[in-house]
């Protein structure tokens, strides 16, 4: 999991709103992101560059569509953990093929994990012959995803 900032900076109403802009398009140019909110190019470049700079933007990167990107069988994988193991799975779990978020949770159980299989097949290897294969998985229990939607999201 990310290490988190030890004293996050307040964010404004311009970062929330370079923020919305640059998740609706990621290549927006910083010219365009200047002209659509008003500001000058230096002014956005600077707050682009801090917001890098806490760690606000993790980094720019393509959104996928992981049917057509042949990764059309979506599961959730909820994991229940021996104690004090979770550093040890999660570390094991980063590295597994298909694995797209890894998450400590609360409840009846210990980590979510959302997998993206191109098929049933890789998904049950997946989930019997990797993620329980791992030193302290007490057990797994599999939730097909039928259907996706995003939503606005916090920006």
């Amino acid at each position: 999991m990310p290490d988190k900032p030890d004293s996050p900076r307040t964010l404004d109403d311009l970062d929330h709103k370079i923020l919305t802009e640059l998740a609706i398009d990621g290549r927006l140019s910083m010219r365009a992101l200047a002209e659509k909110l008003h500001i000058s190019r230096a002014n956005a470049y600077a707050r682009v560059d801090r917001l890098v700079a806490d760690g606000v933007i993790l980094g720019f990167g393509a959104r996928l569509n992981p049917e057509r990107a042949g990764l059309g069988t979506p599961a959730y994988v909820m994991v229940t953990i021996e104690q004090n193991t979770w550093r040890e799975v999660v570390a094991r779990l980063r590295v597994i093929r298909y694995v797209d978020h890894i998450a400590l949770v609360g409840g009846d159980f210990d980590i979510l994990v959302l997998v993206r299989a191109p098929d049933n097949a890789a998904l049950r290897h997946l989930v019997l012959e990797k993620i329980q294969e791992i030193p302290g998985v007490k057990g797994t229990r599999t939730w097909l995803v039928f259907d996706e939607a995003t939503g606005a999201g916090p920006h």
